[in-house]
């Protein structure tokens, strides 16, 4: 096998991190709102049919500079109740349209943003209560919202709890102050343990940390310590990104420059650090970037096959239909694609003016179809069983890392090595028929390793 460095090297190339299929660069053939509204009603129409709910809540205080979401940056709350009356109205406007939302199980609902937090408890229970009371909640759902330690109460918290929220994915990033600094985002160790404890005290049952390595003035030492300090909370799950430096997509990017980054070989050892203090501590590798505690149901998952991944990311559970509410949120029916505008004020004025507000979209074809679900099943089980008319073409591309033992061939079956786990998004490269064909002229994804 090649040395670490040489690998790195060879595979540290810009590739997708395949939360869909096609990626949203690849989209075309945007559907119509009919299209759309009839997409959805095919997906849900049978009887036992389940859907997962995403809300985006874009607001947030401060601007942190590693960001690559859609933030809307104000600490104007009076945008508070504006916003929600939008995402009301276009969630009115579903369940107007396709009745039938409202007799489907409610399997998973997650709140993400910006700072879901940024909400006031008010807020918070104008929006969710509305909208759950119109839908067949599951019998054990799974509600989970990402929070903000430095905009985050405990009331916040236990209101919604009161709702089955029983979730929680704190942004952490890194522990380091001057690595805090850099990135514009000060939140003290004792913060985060705080709302750490009161969320399980609160009875939330599994807490997510996100990690990133990769950020400006991370050292290997700096990073250790984040660890240390991560696994003293024990939190159930751990994301632990990459950081994705796309500047000519994300300009807060600018506020560092390319010199303050670790690259190469320097950037993958601070995941070899990571990954290898998670696993002694206890914690299992999951698919792209994630680590859970073997008791953790998204590890459970992954061992009983039922494992997903959607825009949301990782999953314990399939839903038909994944409907997303606000500013730039993604919807899914499988065979087609939905984003809503992603400028807040053309969002809002869509919503107002028309009930919807598709900005782009994408209606799987067959290729399309049975290249997802061979993504997934080889982003979520580490392998994937492929027809014969694609087989030699994925082989021969893929050859290179079959020669470097990151994967292995039983039959047609693709199956991804130990030593390939960090490589995944590098092996999904060679089912993705889409990028192999129309290589960007310009970059569009974030750096693999």
């Amino acid at each position: 096998m090649k040395s670490e460095l040489s690998l790195i090297g060879k595979y540290d190339v810009p590739a997708p991190r395949y939360t869909s299929y096609p990626t949203v660069p690849y989209w075309e053939s945007d559907p119509t709102r009919e299209e759309w509204i009839s997409s959805i009603r095919n997906r849900i129409q049978p009887v036992g049919s389940s859907l997962a709910l995403y809300l985006h809540i874009p607001f947030c205080e401060t601007l942190c500079s590693f960001c690559g979401c859609n933030t809307s940056i104000t600490k104007n709350h009076s945008v508070e109740e504006p916003y929600v009356e939008s995402l009301l109205t276009e969630y009115s406007n579903y369940l107007k349209a396709v009745p039938e939302l409202g007799k489907r199980e409610l399997r998973e609902l997650h709140l993400g943003g910006g700072s879901p937090t940024y909400l006031s408890e008010k807020n918070l229970e104008s929006i969710l209560k509305p909208i759950l009371s119109a839908l067949t909640i599951a019998e054990s759902p799974e509600f989970s919202i990402e929070v903000d330690p430095r905009r985050t109460r405990l009331t916040q918290l236990d209101l919604l709890k009161d709702f089955g929220f029983k979730r929680i994915s704190l942004g952490v990033q890194d522990f380091d102050s001057e690595v805090q600094r850099l990135v514009n985002r000060i939140q003290p160790y004792e913060l985060t343990a705080g709302i750490t404890e009161g969320a399980r005290k609160l009875g939330y049952n599994s807490v997510n940390f996100d990690l990133i390595y990769g950020l400006p003035k991370q050292t290997s030492k700096s990073i250790e310590e984040t660890i240390q300090k991560t696994l003293a909370l024990r939190p159930d799950r751990i994301a632990f990104y990459s950081y994705a430096h796309v500047p000519w997509i994300k300009a807060a990017q600018r506020l560092f420059t390319e010199e303050d980054l670790p690259k190469g070989a320097e950037k993958r050892e601070l995941y070899e650090i990571g990954r290898e203090m998670f696993i002694n501590a206890g914690y299992k590798e999951i698919g792209m970037d994630h680590f859970a505690l073997s008791d953790d149901s998204l590890y459970l998952a992954s061992v009983d096959g039922t494992l997903h991944r959607n825009f949301m990311g990782y999953t314990t559970r399939t839903t038909d239909l994944l409907l997303g509410l606000g500013v730039s949120a993604i919807s899914d029916t499988w065979d087609c694609f939905y984003q809503n505008e992603k400028i807040l004020k053309k969002y809002q004025r869509r919503i107002s003016e028309d009930g919807h507000a598709l900005l782009r979209g994408h209606k799987l074809n067959e290729e399309d179809l049975r290249q997802r679900a061979l993504i997934l099943a080889l982003s979520t089980t580490g392998s994937a069983a492929l027809p014969e008319e694609i087989f030699e073409d994925v082989k021969l591309y893929l050859a290179t890392m079959e020669d470097d033992n990151l994967i292995e061939w039983k039959g047609k079956t693709l199956t991804i090595t130990e030593a390939g786990k960090p490589f995944l998004r590098n092996v999904c490269t060679g089912l993705d028929l889409r990028l192999r064909r129309k290589s960007p002229e310009a970059k569009v994804f974030s750096q693999s390793i």
